[in-house]
């Protein structure tokens, strides 16, 4: 069972950046897909920002410019470099990653952003 590591929540001041990780358990799954997600208290969950074959991005319209997905040296892992955070972005996140036959999920970080 391939299982997704995250690391890199915190509270942090308005205008502060924070970095994202996740790391998948397993080497050996070939993922479509990796990306993040984040659900905030009432909320529904919601599209951050994901890349695809890694190389093609697409982010939510609230994070443009602000946030950067990247892949990073160890396979089917990836960050989420976050600046000039807002209050509204206060939500727990979640990896996700996509294989040809499943979906997973992380347990989800929370990052809180707050003078």
């Amino acid at each position: 069972q391939v299982q997704l590591v995250e690391s890199g929540g915190g509270l942090v001041q308005p205008g502060g950046s924070l970095r994202l990780s996740c790391a998948a358990s397993e080497s050996r799954v070939n993922f479509d897909s990796m990306g993040w997600y984040r659900q905030a208290p009432g909320q529904q969950r919601e599209l951050v920002a994901t890349l695809t074959s890694g190389v093609t991005t697409n982010y939510a319209d609230s994070v443009k410019g602000r946030f950067t997905i990247h892949r990073a040296n160890a396979k089917n892992s990836v960050t989420l470099q976050m600046n000039s955070l807002k209050p509204e972005d206060t939500a727990v996140y979640y990896c996700n990653a996509v294989s040809a036959t499943a979906t997973y999920w992380g347990q989800g970080t929370q990052v809180t952003v707050s003078s």
